[in-house]
């Protein structure tokens, strides 16, 4: 089995944090964004995964090379000398993906959600298709691309209606699919959309069906759905996995995770929907809600803070306020008692006022 995950290129949505590192090697839970899709492939028996990348694909290999073994995984670095779109790729990687004829994983590295990807495979043999495409509900579908059904095979895939003023259905792509080599001879080497010219292709030949994901997803390639995607992986990990979060007297509201290395300071109120990094330090009196910190940050004491993501090896001082979807850069420094709602900092900045409305602070 191979798969492929599409890593893409500047991570420009999840600034200021894509300015220190590349967007999936931002921890998302703890781990590496991308780890769960290397780690859910490893789980369904790849053992040839292909990262197709275009930006700072050095940091990407120094990286990632010491978890091949811990998965027993082969991973490969497909380096696009141009962006290549999201088909591009896979045609750039042709050599790899076709060298059998088993299925091949296409991933978006953006996506979270609990890849169900055995189900995924089973119901794409099952189907007889050329290539299956995972779907997800959505409430509103009038901002999506919507998938439409043939009405005389179910699951097939009819077409799709881009941002539909009239329902037409509620289910869009959710950026995992899985296709035979054969859709490969579909692709041209050249930067092109695997949404917008290779699908439509498929429809055409009646190859295309889709497959209704369960459970929670979500696209966490901007400060926003990272947060949201964080509240729905933390429930999902309460209820199948609840073990793995923590269980000490500041967890307040459940549905926290610290890193066994941090330090948590007394009568802090930790909770609900909470990631604590490593070698993070959380002083006395801190209220945290909504928020990721990550590793070898300080909080001090009584500090609040809500929806936020303190970026790496920053300082929030003492009574400081956080909120809004603010988002620290690597190595902020807030001074004491600063107030934020909805800051963007960028790296190595120091607060010495209050930002009261949402903006960038370069």
């Amino acid at each position: 089995m191979k798969g492929l995950i599409l890593v893409g290129g500047y991570g420009t949505r999840l600034r200021p944090l894509t300015l220190s590192i590349p967007k999936p090697l931002v921890e998302f839970a703890n781990k590496p964004m991308i780890l769960h899709q290397i780690k859910a492939l490893a789980d369904v028996g790849c053992t040839e995964i292909v990262l197709a990348v275009n930006y700072k694909p050095e940091v990407m290999v120094g990286t990632l090379t010491q978890y091949e073994k811990q998965y027993g995984v082969h991973i490969t670095f497909s380096v696009e000398d141009e962006p290549l779109g999201t088909a591009g790729p896979l045609k750039l990687a042709e050599d790899i993906l076709k060298k059998d004829d088993s299925p091949i994983f296409v991933l978006n590295s953006d996506v979270i959600c609990e890849y169900p990807l055995q189900e995924l495979l089973d119901f794409h043999i099952a189907q007889g298709g050329e290539a299956t495409i995972a779907a997800t509900k959505v409430d509103e579908p009038s901002k999506y691309g919507v998938i439409v059904y043939d009405r005389d095979v179910a699951n097939r895939i009819d077409r799709f209606v881009e941002k539909p003023v009239e329902f037409v259905g509620n289910r869009i792509n959710a950026g995992i699919y899985v296709l035979n080599p054969t859709v490969l001879d579909l692709i041209e080497m050249r930067p092109t959309s695997i949404e917008s010219e290779t699908f439509p292709l498929l429809v055409e030949k009646k190859q295309l069906y889709s497959f209704d994901l369960p459970g929670y997803w979500m696209d966490v390639g901007q400060p926003k759905d990272f947060l949201t995607g964080m509240c729905l992986y933390l429930t999902a990990l309460s209820k199948n996995h609840p073990e793995e979060l923590s269980k000490g007297d500041y967890v307040y509201g459940g549905n926290v995770l610290v890193d066994p290395t941090a330090k948590i300071g007394k009568d802090c109120k930790i909770g609900p929907n909470v990631v604590i990094g490593p070698k993070v330090v959380i002083g006395d009196g801190v209220r945290i809600q909504r928020s990721t910190i990550l590793k070898n940050s300080e909080i001090k004491d009584h500090a609040w803070i809500k929806s936020t993501i303190v970026g790496w090896d920053s300082t929030v001082g003492k009574w400081a306020r956080l909120q809004g979807v603010t988002v620290l850069g690597e190595d902020v420094n807030v001074k004491d008692e600063i107030y934020i709602n909805g800051g963007k900092v960028l790296p190595h900045k120091s607060i010495k006022n209050n930002v009261e409305t949402p903006q960038i602070i370069m």
